[in-house]
């Protein structure tokens, strides 16, 4: 029997939920704080956190109205210290801004396709599944990824695939997606898996798991702008926290990764010019590192939640307000 959207939140497992709660306790634990989930999912993370903290509230972004409104079922017993908010999480500092009013004490963002949007096989997601070609987080989105293979020149696909999917078949593949849309427009995943099959070569098929797979975290990324929001909603989530706060980031592949890792250290290093006798107050860091590199989930999580294998943790603490020279995004409250 099909298991229902209702019987999902109960099943979610929060990735490296106990190193999240340790990382920002120190920051949320405080009389009045407020934590803002960027990617709320189905409220996983932030159920724990409501749970363990009474006098948190908790602020929850998420693009999917599907998502946004299982999470809120989810954490209606917590009543107004729960706020779920319909919004892509670039948006976070405009957020805050207007349903806070004051810089925060905790960040928390847990990247990626959730496991609801794979579940669901008519999202298009999953390579496992025949379904529509979709992939939209926002299905009110107007970019699917139907209009991506069936729109987009062969070169343009091959830049998609090589940066989004790190594919080095990458040319065979946008190619041979071009040889079939001459035919009859894609429509299904499943004609998108036996495409990318046939196209790499029988020997680099044994190893490596479907695939397909960075076929589809491509075009997933592509739809979803994920990288150019991931981007954008950095500096803005660190605007977004107090002196003090924290800022955690959850990312599951390297391009992900390394845009946290850059923002990040760029906050934890002084910016002056190198031989500077003295450093200038305005050069110093205003971000200090709380891992050393991104950390990885346990042996035992891997084992038991398949989502955590490829998790990259990284964390941060506000120190004290971003010098105006390395500012790009201004909180209201600055002004």
């Amino acid at each position: 029997m099909a298991e229902t959207p209702a019987a999902q939140p109960a099943r979610h497992v929060p990735v490296l939920l106990e190193r999240c709660v340790e990382l920002l306790a120190p920051a949320v634990a405080t009389p009045d704080a407020v934590l803002v989930d960027m990617t709320l999912g189905l409220g996983g993370h932030a159920e724990a956190f409501l749970q363990r903290f009474p006098g948190l509230r908790v602020v929850g972004l998420d693009r999917d109205a599907q998502a946004l409104a299982l999470a809120g079922a989810r954490l209606a017993p917590f009543g107004d210290r729960f706020t779920a908010v319909q919004a892509v999480y670039d948006d976070v500092l405009a957020v805050v801004e207007r349903v806070v009013g004051r810089p925060v004490q905790g960040v928390l963002a847990d990247l990626g396709v959730s496991s609801m949007q794979l579940d669901e096989a008519d999202r298009g997601f999953s390579y496992a599944q025949d379904a529509p070609l979709d992939m939209r987080m926002d299905a009110g989105s107007p970019l699917t990824a139907a209009e991506v293979l069936n729109t987009y020149p062969e070169r343009e696909l091959v830049r998609i695939l090589r940066t989004y999917g790190e594919e080095r078949f990458a040319p065979r593949i946008a190619r041979a997606v071009v040889a079939a849309r001459a035919s009859a427009p894609l429509a299904r995943t499943g004609e998108l898996v036996s495409i990318v099959r046939s196209a790499i070569p029988a020997a680099a098929r044994t190893s490596g798991g479907n695939p397909a797979k960075r076929t589809f975290q491509a075009v997933r990324i592509e739809v979803n702008d994920e990288l150019g929001v991931l981007e954008r909603a950095l500096p803005a989530a660190l605007e977004s926290v107090d002196v003090a706060g924290r800022v955690v980031v959850l990312a599951y592949h390297s391009l992900e990764d390394r845009l946290v890792k850059q923002a990040f250290a760029r906050g934890a290093t002084s910016s002056a010019p190198r031989g500077l006798p003295v450093e200038p107050e305005t050069h110093r860091a205003y971000l200090r590192l709380l891992t050393r590199g991104a950390e990885l989930a346990g042996d035992d999580e891997r084992a038991t939640n398949p989502r955590s294998s490829s998790v990259r943790l990284r964390a941060v603490e506000r120190l004290r307000p971003t010098p105006d020279h390395l500012r790009t995004v201004t909180a209201g409250w600055a002004a």
